[in-house]
């Protein structure tokens, strides 16, 4: 199994944020991570990645504990850029390709040059959109195991959106598995595999994508909003 969550329980302070959540991802997936704000993904998303450890529980990737290898096999969109702003955008991709053995540099120029982007630039004179883009270039530009991808598309334009979900499909092989954790859930829903539902720290519905429209008669924007409205 490339990913499992086991018992995974977590708290800040005396809030529950995670209770019991376990969760098995196999090679060759997209899923799609949903849940309303304050759900419990970017926490579970974090404990994956080794930023955070949980209460109880245990997190395997390709059955190993997280740590020093599991990095290595994990490529990490955070919600938020934790890019410096005063470095020009070839100087990210240098040392992404010093960082990590499986950095494609090649890759990386073919996607800036698509998207016009400018190398020299620095990462502070481009607009929100545009880092969000190089982020996300940066992240797909590594053959991983497993890339999880927290809001990738939520400061671009439609069209953008399009050409990074045409990128995913174009940098997904059976031997990896892909994470999107998104509320623009219309705009990623053809290209999954699996879906998953969290809500209030629990994980209510793991489901094939197909088999839910399948069995709802409905696309799983639809079925994700009537599960959670208000």
């Amino acid at each position: 199994m490339l990913l499992t969550c086991k018992n995974i329980d977590m708290k800040f302070g005396d809030k529950r944020v995670l209770s019991d959540v376990n969760l098995n991802i196999e090679k060759g997936k997209i899923i799609g991570f949903l849940g309303k704000n304050g759900s419990g993904k970017t926490t579970l998303i974090k404990i994956i990645n080794g930023l955070l450890s949980p209460v109880n529980g245990e997190i395997l990737v390709n059955d190993e504990k997280v740590g020093v290898e599991s990095k290595k096999v994990i490529s990490y969109l955070p919600e938020r850029t934790y890019l410096t702003m005063n470095l020009k955008v070839r100087e990210f991709i240098d040392y992404f390709a010093t960082f990590y053995e499986d950095f494609d540099k090649d890759k990386a120029y073919n996607l800036l040059a698509d998207l016009k982007i400018d190398a020299e630039e620095k990462l502070s004179n481009l607009s929100k959109g545009t880092k969000e883009k190089v982020s996300l270039i940066l992240v797909m530009s590594r053959k991983a195991s497993l890339y999880i991808l927290d809001e990738p598309m939520g400061g671009v334009d439609p069209a953008t959106r399009d050409y990074i979900l045409d990128t995913i499909l174009n940098n997904f092989n059976d031997d990896a598995s892909i994470i999107i954790s998104t509320h623009l859930i219309s705009d990623v829903e053809k290209i999954l595999d699996e879906v998953i539902f969290i809500d209030e720290g629990k994980i209510i519905k793991h489901e094939s994508a197909d088999k839910l429209r399948s069995e709802n008669n409905k696309s799983i924007d639809e079925i994700f909003r009537e599960e959670f409205k208000c």
